[in-house]
């Protein structure tokens, strides 16, 4: 009942930059939380940003100073900005949100993204 469609990742040099977006379709009321997380192979996946409807913003500490997050609450949107890329940035990013359903009266749930590859290379 909801999609969470990515774009934007691919393959840069160390330095690099790339700009991933989100959007969320379906029969959604509200959208509470957006973000992403990240998992590198091998490896425990991480919530890298996150930014509430009301703008409030946390950013994972090794990424803050290089990633900026930002939403359109109308466009139900959200991107990811990656600055001063650094090869341990490498995983896949799966974008989510805590949404509202159209009818219902009080409960978010969380919904996930397909996940989109970002390779840095050194």
């Amino acid at each position: 009942q909801v999609q969470l469609v990515e774009s934007g990742g691919g393959l840069v040099q160390a330095g690099g930059s790339l700009r991933l977006s989100c959007a969320a379709s379906g029969s959604i009321f509200s959208i509470n939380d957006m973000g992403w997380y990240r998992q590198a192979p091998g490896k425990q996946r991480e919530l890298v940003a996150t930014i509430i409807s009301g703008g409030s913003i946390k950013l994972e500490d090794s990424v803050k100073g290089r990633f900026t997050i930002s939403r359109d609450n109308a466009k139900n949107t959200v991107w990811l900005q990656m600055n001063s890329l650094k090869p341990e940035d490498t995983g896949v990013y799966y974008c989510y949100c805590q949404a509202r359903l159209i009818g219902s009266t009080s409960l978010f749930r969380s919904y996930w993204g397909q996940g989109t590859q970002v390779t840095v290379s050194s």
